[in-house]
């Protein structure tokens, strides 16, 4: 519900979220595709197809076949090809230099292209670099950066091939970073890796080798060795690295040594157990001789693919939720990133396996929707303030008008009170008070009191207290339950159920049970003489009797709950039922 509301309100300013997949084209494997789930830290998606990678070019062999398992494996995995992909690349060049201190980042890209442009590689088409400045531990005049470069062509046929399928390319990682990133995320260099720790990283692969010099996370120096390991044969290639690693471990001491090999023609366990090295040496098997998986993986998938999850592959997955300080973008209009791209800047973030991605455009329009929202009812609230305040001031006035008023008349009645001596203001005041509250209260227990079946046809409060209440019901129950009501409500007023009679026009319809019977009542705190001098008090019949007065007991019966209000503030008549 969350992610759909999400999606919903960045379609109305344009923007929206595509599922974020991770690709590796990994020598060896063929092109991986891959999802981690970062709660449990599982594989949770895993595919892979066949893919031929050229070894001397360093690319991709066909791109018509790099289409054809892309779009494979989309329906394997049952995923939209409209997603947001980042994908890794086998690394093409990657390199060291150091630069005067004043060169600005555009003079260090120049500088870096200059330097590119002498590899064989790229002596036929143009570079994409990308890089970063070492962190610097000593004051010096220069500033040592290391760099990376891959192939503008390759980057957009890749682009090209998944803009047509609809997917989106939002980043290139390469193997190196992606193998670091994995060995930190899976914790297999933990030790190795902690703050100011000295050790070397040997990565064989079909080309050579590279030596990685690291201090904790980060990179401080890089030698790669170019061995044509296929012209060897099998226990001379083992003698071959050895030989050769052996004088690059010399020039770059450190403690801890971890060996990773990229193909099957070297065994990194085979070679650790000929390397001599003074310290701990680990290894990792990221070829056919793994015999145990990097990462736990999810129940769906197959066995025989847990073996091929490479650690380029992993290391990708975790790009965006695995933070590593080794960072190369050959995607963006920054220093090292393509020249050349009037692409508009953009913002991203991830949900739920989502990339929300945010143009400048669409940022822009939230920010002016954001501001709307906040001014909008500023510009209400001061419009609507200049009414409001001459609403209250002209209630004030009239508050003021009446306190004025009140104020003169006690004034007035102190001064009587003070002439005269006969009038006591605060007695008159408390009078008035009472006689108030006492009709006030007649009022509420009729409004509280009055049971459904239970008509009131006359009710009178005096301004002494005395009360006369006459009705009619058709039971007796329920005029037993209003008396009840009435003398709860109204405890100092000594009320009495004066006359409880059966309504009937002879004595022989009181007897014979033709239709519904009624009952009058009338109940009252006024004395005989008050009731027959006031007027309110009709004829007695000759055939009953005031039920104070009846020989025949009236049942004591519990009072009901439930009553309906009278919204009467004289004295009324009623002839119809109450609803």
């Amino acid at each position: 519900m969350i992610e759909k509301f999400l999606n919903d309100l960045l379609s109305q300013f344009g923007a929206g979220s595509k599922e974020l997949i991770y690709l590796s084209v990994t020598p060896g494997v063929g092109l991986e595709l891959i999802q981690i789930d970062p709660a449990i830290k599982t594989v949770k998606t895993y595919g892979h197809k066949p893919l031929e990678y050229n070894d001397s070019m360093r690319e991709i062999a066909n791109y018509d076949d790099f289409k054809t398992a892309l779009e494979e494996l989309f329906t394997d995995l049952n995923i939209s090809p409209k997603c947001n992909i980042v994908l890794n690349l086998p690394m093409v060049h990657f390199g060291k230099i150091d630069l005067p201190l004043l060169l600005n980042d555009e003079g260090v890209t120049e500088a870096i292209i200059s330097e590119v442009e002498q590899a064989y590689i790229f002596k036929r088409c143009e570079p994409v670099v990308s890089w970063y400045e070492a962190s610097a531990n000593s004051p010096s005049d220069t500033r040592t950066v290391f760099y990376s470069a891959l192939q503008k062509p390759a980057i957009d046929k890749i682009k090209d091939i998944l803009t047509e399928m609809g997917a989106t390319l939002t980043g290139i990682e390469i193997s190196l970073v992606s193998s670091l990133r994995g060995l930190l995320y899976s914790g297999l260099t933990e030790v190795a890796m902690e703050e100011n720790s000295v050790w070397n990283l040997l990565i064989i692969n079909s080309n050579g080798y590279s030596l990685v010099s690291l201090t904790g996370k980060d990179i401080v120096d890089y030698y790669e060795e170019p061995l044509a390991l296929k012209t060897y044969e099998l226990d001379e290639i083992y003698d071959a690295i050895n030989a050769s690693a052996q004088i690059a471990l010399m020039n770059s001491p450190s403690n801890y040594l971890y060996v990773i090999s990229e193909t099957d023609l070297v065994s990194s366990e085979h070679l650790v157990s000929k390397v001599q090295f003074e310290g701990v040496v680990d290894f990792l098997e990221n070829n056919s001789f793994r015999k145990r998986e990097i990462l736990p993986v999810s129940l769906n998938i197959l066995p025989d693919q847990v073996m091929k999850i490479s650690l380029e592959s992993i290391g990708v997955a975790v790009s965006r939720i695995c933070n590593y300080p080794v960072k190369f973008d050959f995607l963006g209009n920054k220093s090292g990133e393509l020249t050349g791209s009037e692409a508009e800047e953009t913002f991203s973030f991830h949900f739920n396996d989502k990339e929300i991605v945010l143009t400048e455009t669409v940022m822009k329009k939230m920010s002016y929707a954001v501001a709307g929202i906040l001014i909008i009812p500023a510009l209400v609230a001061l419009m609507t303030l200049p009414m409001l305040q001459k609403s209250s001031q002209a209630k004030l006035d009239k508050v003021n008008e009446k306190v004025k008023k009140l104020d003169d008349e006690i004034s007035r009645l102190t001064e009587q009170a003070s002439v005269s001596g006969s009038f006591v203001v605060k007695t008159e005041i408390e009078k008035v008070l009472k006689r108030n509250r006492t009709k006030l209260m007649a009022y509420s227990a009729i409004g509280e009191s009055v049971p459904k079946n239970l008509w009131i046809t006359y009710f009178n409060v005096k301004e002494d207290g005395k009360i006369d209440i006459k009705g009619m019901s058709e039971n007796v129950e329920d005029i037993y339950v209003f008396f009840k009501n009435m003398k709860d409500y109204l405890t100092d007023s000594q009320l009495r159920l004066y006359k409880l009679e059966m309504q009937s026009e002879s004595i022989d319809d009181a007897v014979v049970f033709t239709e519904p019977s009624f009952y009058e009542f009338e109940i009252t705190n006024m004395s005989e003489g008050e009731l027959n001098t006031s007027g309110t008090t009709a004829a007695k019949s000759t055939t009953a009797k005031p039920a104070e007065q009846n020989s025949t007991k009236v049942p004591n019966i519990e009072p009901k709950t439930t009553a309906k209000p009278v919204n009467a503030l004289e004295p009324i008549n009623i002839d119809s039922k109450s609803e």
